[in-house]
């Protein structure tokens, strides 16, 4: 049955800096009880991600970069929302942060800005300044996997873990699919 663990081999994160991008392994000791573990990087997308490793879709949160633009000033934020979820990104989030116009950061502006990997993109180790919106479903789901900042790997964390990083904010800002 799926679970957010999985049949993954689980470590402490903080003794494999090796499976993480250089600003996570930076700030992983903000959640010093983080677990890492290593994947096939084929499979870092969700959907074959979840079904390889018998992951609960529902303990898998992904990590959304958006860009908010208010005149000629824009604002990087990341969106934090269970695979079951859809974020509400024109209304609920355009209107947290201020901005006439959100879209979804270009790849290269995500890549370039947090030093990860597309597709492995996470909230630790973002730039300070960023904020991190985290959906009430992803606080409520207990344990997560997030992104690593690198597609080889994944992230085992609590969704209240998320709120004690630079930035964090609980907000009601996802709807499930379907």
């Amino acid at each position: 049955m799926p679970s957010a663990r999985g049949t993954l081999p689980w470590s402490p994160a903080a003794t494999h800096p090796e499976l993480l991008a250089p600003p996570v392994a930076s700030a992983v000791g903000a959640v010093p009880d983080a677990l890492v573990a290593p994947i096939d990087p084929t499979l870092a997308d969700t959907a074959s991600f979840c079904a390889a490793y018998d992951v609960a879709p529902a303990a898998s949160a992904n990590c959304v970069v958006v860009a908010g633009r208010r005149g000629e000033v824009t604002t990087y934020a990341a969106v934090m929302v269970l695979a079951t979820h859809r974020a509400d990104v024109n209304g609920i989030v355009r209107r947290h942060l201020g901005a006439r116009k959100i879209s979804f950061a270009p790849h290269e502006d995500a890549v370039g800005l947090t030093g990860m990997e597309f597709g492995g993109i996470t909230p630790l180790g973002l730039p300070d300044e960023w904020p991190v919106l985290v959906d009430e479903a992803v606080v409520d789901a207990g344990e997560v996997v997030v992104g690593s900042g690198l597609r080889r790997s994944k992230l085992l964390l609590t969704g209240a873990d998320l709120l004690g990083l630079p930035g964090a904010e609980h907000l009601a800002l996802a709807q499930p699919l379907g």
